[in-house]
């Protein structure tokens, strides 16, 4: 798999499950010519207010788009925090299903008005 910000081969597993997970989690569903229900509701909520029901549904929308098109690994829990300059990341504890390792990634959320 070709590494989208550099453009060279990314030979770790992990990380070319972060880069997936990033790019099924920002893309729109129905904004892929050839896979319409590619993408996962996570744009779709980028101007609702940030409260305790917006994080939810982002922790929903994430969950269903991972259990949908990533099928290397499963979702065992999904957090979501602000880090500096108010930008959302979200913290995903996942189990890969190669080798039933339990792992974490930090992906990171552009929401509302932080962008």
């Amino acid at each position: 798999m070709m590494s989208r910000d550099q453009g060279a081969m990314v030979a770790d597993e992990l990380d070319q499950i972060r880069q997936s997970i990033h790019d099924i989690l920002t893309t729109p569903i129905g904004s892929r010519v050839m896979r319409r229900e590619y993408g996962s509701l996570i744009p779709q909520l980028i101007d609702a207010p940030f409260n305790e029901i917006t994080a939810l549904q982002l922790k929903a929308a994430t969950a269903n788009a991972i259990l949908q098109w990533e099928p290397r690994v499963m979702p065992n829990s999904i957090s979501l925090y602000e880090s500096e300059g108010g930008r959302h990341v979200l913290d995903l504890d996942l189990t890969m299903t190669s080798n039933n390792q339990n792992q974490s990634l930090k992906i990171p959320l552009d929401l509302g008005a932080t962008l």
